[in-house]
């Protein structure tokens, strides 16, 4: 019994290294073998440190590179950073949708931000284990963060109404990339009352356009130029 629990179990993790080359050549063709190698790495090093520090829902972490990874990077759908791009992560968490954005754009710039120190230190001990060398981890306030960036993205860390305060003044104003300098904010669900109480001029983006998966059909990329 206790060889055919082992031979299921080492089933189960091969399924799950399937999964995750189709799902991320499915949708990014084109992705170098050292890429590969950092999202699979990926998916041994969230499991660990999500064990010490919880940053990703328990019921979620075998769902890694569905809800995480892949809608990390439905921002890269959306638009293709230039290299050199500058991009502020704010409410990072573990790295989400900072780390795979990362991966994804060796030649541009991310920085993580989150109020949360244990979070931060997961961020930088992934960011090392997997050789990412654009990365800069800072613990505290998005408020306080006082450089300019290109871009500022999030996934759903708070309202619309009070994230753009937070963003307020850190958007470069000379643009380089394909679409200007602003916000690209992953969310779920109806935005409608939402966009209209924070009074933001938005452009709307159904990420089940750029992925097939039902897990997407209720999110969606929230778009406004700050500059």
């Amino acid at each position: 019994m206790n060889f055919f629990f082992r031979f299921s179990k080492t089933q189960r993790k091969i399924s799950r290294h399937n999964y995750l080359i189709t799902i991320l050549t499915k949708y990014f063709p084109d992705l170098s073998i050292k890429q590969l190698e950092q999202f699979e790495q990926l998916g041994s090093l969230y499991p660990h440190w999500n064990e010490q520090i919880n940053v990703i829902s328990r019921k979620d972490i075998d769902s890694l590179y569905l809800k995480h990874i892949l809608h990390s990077l439905s921002i890269a759908k959306f638009t293709n950073f230039k290299s050199g791009t500058s991009v502020l992560d704010i409410g990072t968490g573990g790295g989400f949708p900072g780390i795979p954005l990362a991966i994804l754009y060796p030649e541009c710039h991310f920085t993580l931000v989150d109020s949360v120190g244990k979070k931060i230190k997961v961020v930088n001990e992934i960011s090392k284990a997997i050789g990412l060398q654009n990365v800069e981890a800072i613990h505290g306030r998005a408020e306080k963060v006082k450089d300019q960036y290109d871009f500022i993205v999030s996934r759903a860390v708070t309202s619309l109404d009070q994230f753009k305060y937070w963003i307020k003044g850190k958007s470069k104003k000379i643009h380089k990339n394909y679409i200007k300098n602003g916000v690209i904010y992953l969310k779920g669900g109806d935005l409608t009352e939402e966009i209209k109480k924070s009074g933001i001029a938005c452009k709307v983006f159904p990420i089940n356009k750029y992925f097939e998966e039902d897990f997407f059909e209720t999110k969606s990329i929230v778009y406004w130029k700050t500059v």
